[in-house]
């Protein structure tokens, strides 16, 4: 189950996101982690044994300076003769090897499941906390940015997890080992040992400064490039029939030439710091073996007195080398570190994003009696762009109002406040008198059905479609819905009926069978409000005939509310509302408003093709209004990143 961590990471910035994220993550997993941890001691000390054997081989056996003597093993156990004493060190090297394979095996199972298992919870939690931000939220973001997060991003930081913090205790293992053994052996020599250090400290300081920001530079730049393939992927047919393909290539082209520039970027700092490590460690490593090979051929230097033996010092070049080693190999933790870094940022930036419409701390289940709906004063905008300005209207229970208005009148923004998929700027809307930013979300939504012009259905069978929501709904149940929908009788026509699969986004049904899913969706879900946006859009009149006669069976004891272009559909309302820019500008029954000679007959003239008996000025108007749809439109897409 996924950890609630995102729920308690702090509202500020914080200077180590990959730190804070594992922290917190890794609690419940942290007796993974301490088995690759002390896997990777014990190996690493086991590691350290072959060299050491070595050097005291030579002296002992070979050249006979010192006596043959292991820290920690009685001399009981050491045999006495040479040979013997030859087979002992190799079974000592085979047994070191042998037993490192295995604390190896058990490193890496430890580090990989702790870092697997970390990478699952935050993924989930990710998503968990990104589905629950408001609707807002995503029609601010691109599609491919938000893939980024949950996928290259997530999966940045369980690379570092596994392989960069594994690295970490390797390296300290190492380094804190071979330190003491090497001061242990030559005190002077070691020094010497250690003088690239601060040389290799502010160079890998250097290159932290410099690489973080191209880091932070690729990670949006991968964004784009994946939001610009799910845009084209998702837009395939528009790009075909348009025959917009070289256009598109050439997009793809420029957004994937900047991702190549961020990594060129970043791939000029990377191919400098490594052969720069690799040199420091080199001409350190270099004086070591000078100043030892001389100290063995002439003696202590500069007034010592400590001898040096040819075995020792092999075991001290040994050790030299691989104590130098973890220092550029730490180069390679501090770029994987980098990387995690921008990756983190992003993450806990979207763990620490709180939704703007949730429930409030006094919040109440809604249980409707009535449904009668109120809009009191309502006013709302993007920004600063008012769509819904100053609107007051009451729906009785159980009646049916029609909406009806030009493009851009805000008639599908005025009720996606409703079930508050946005939350209004001012005034309030009320279900049976409760203010629905008082009543509890899951309640609210739960008792609104709400088909829109273009219904979204999800990879999967027609029957999983129609159950969405409703997930515990009988087969007898969910085919009843469907038949009130009149969409039985197509489902039954599909290859394999109401088990066929429909593409992502429904792609292989067309658009009326869309529509009549997600009407079967709805009346499965059997709400007390009901909410149709051009509901029927994409049916045929004949099609759509039957559904209304359906729908109006369905809707008999519900308040329900049907936007509409073609008049048709709304006509016989119980009350129908005119909205121009935001306003509402007429009310009455159908009857009425063809009386009033206002907006809405203008409309109806229209759809009846009485062109001519249009005022001039409905007409100017219709046309200034297209004119700033389309500048709108044009605006947009020239602030839209992809």
């Amino acid at each position: 189950m996924a950890s609630d961590a995102g729920e308690d990471l702090a509202p500020a910035a914080t200077r180590n996101p990959v730190w804070e994220l594992y922290g917190r993550y890794g609690r419940g997993n942290l007796r993974f982690a301490l088995l690759g941890a002390g896997n990777t001691i014990i190996g690493r000390a086991l590691g350290l044994i072959p060299a050491f054997v070595i050097g005291l081989a030579v002296d002992a056996i070979f050249l006979d300076q010192r006596p043959y003597r292991l820290p920690g093993v009685p001399s009981a156990w050491i045999p006495a003769s040479p040979a013997e004493q030859l087979w002992f060190s190799i079974g000592l090297l085979l047994a070191a090897t042998l037993l490192g394979a295995v604390a190896s095996w058990f490193e890496d199972w430890g580090w990989s499941v702790f870092a697997q298992r970390i990478q699952h919870e935050l993924r989930v939690d990710a998503y968990a906390r990104m589905q629950r931000l408001d609707l807002a939220y995503f029609t601010g973001q691109r599609t491919g940015e938000l893939m980024s997060i949950l996928n290259n991003d997530v999966n940045a930081l369980e690379t570092f997890l596994e392989d960069g913090l594994s690295s970490i205790f390797w390296i300290t293992a190492t380094f804190t080992g071979i330190g003491a053994i090497l001061v242990s052996l030559n005190l002077p020599l070691a020094l010497v040992t250690l003088l690239p250090i601060p040389f290799l400290a502010v160079f890998t300081l250097v290159f932290t400064r410099v690489i973080e920001p191209r880091y932070l530079q690729i990670r949006g730049e991968i964004s784009d490039l994946n939001a610009r393939f799910e845009n084209n992927i998702s837009g395939i047919e528009a790009i075909k029939t348009e025959r917009a393909e070289a256009y598109e290539e050439a997009r793809v082209e420029a957004a994937s030439r900047d991702y190549l520039g961020a990594n060129l970027a970043a791939v000029r700092v990377q191919i400098t710091y490594f052969p720069g490590l690799t040199i420091i460690a080199g001409v350190g490593f270099a004086i070591t073996f000078l100043a030892g090979g001389l100290w063995v051929l002439t003696g202590p230097p500069f007034g010592l007195t400590a001898a040096l033996t040819p075995g020792a010092f092999v075991t001290f070049v040994i050790y030299a080398q691989q104590y130098l080693w973890p220092i550029v190999q730490f180069g390679s933790v501090v770029d994987d570190y980098e990387r995690a870094k921008a990756a983190g940022t992003r993450v806990a930036r979207l763990l620490r994003l709180d939704p703007a419409i949730r429930d409030a701390a006094d919040a109440d289940p809604l249980s409707v009696v009535d449904g009668r709906v109120e809009y009191d004063a309502v006013s709302f905008g993007y920004g600063d762009d008012e769509i819904i300005s100053d609107v007051s209207f009451t729906a009785a229970g159980g009646e049916t109002v029609g909406i009806v208005g030009p493009t851009g009148a805000g008639k599908s923004t005025l009720l996606k406040l409703l079930p508050r998929l946005y939350d209004v700027d001012a005034g309030s809307i009320r279900i049976d008198g409760r203010d629905v930013r008082t009543v509890r979300l899951d309640g609210l939504r739960r008792a609104i059905g709400y088909v829109s012009q273009e219904p979204t259905l999800f990879y999967g069978s027609v029957a999983e479609n129609i159950r969405y929501g409703s997930f515990d709904a009988s087969d007898d149940e969910m085919r009843e819905a469907a038949r009130r929908a009149r969409a039985h009788e197509f489902i039954e026509a599909l290859p394999d009926g109401y088990d066929t699969l429909v593409g992502e986004r429904g792609v292989k049904l067309s658009g009326g069978q869309r529509q009549r899913l997600a009407l079967a969706r709805t009346i499965l879900k059997d709400p007390e409000i009901l909410v149709l946006d051009e509901a029927t859009s994409h049916v045929d009149t004949e099609t759509e005939a039957l559904i209304q006669q359906s729908l109006a069976e369905f809707a008999r004891d519900r308040t329900t509310f049907v936007i509409a272009h073609r008049l048709s559909t709304v006509r016989r309302a119980d009350r129908i509302l005119v909205l121009d820019d935001g306003r509402l500008v007429e009310r009455g029954t159908h009857e009425e408003l063809l009386a009033a000679d206002g907006l809405y007959a203008n409309f109806w003239r229209v759809q009846a093709g009485d062109i001519e008996s249009l005022p001039q000025e409905f007409l100017d108007r219709a046309r200034r209004r297209q004119d700033a749809v389309r500048q709108r439109d044009e605006d947009d897409s020239d602030r839209r990143p992809y």
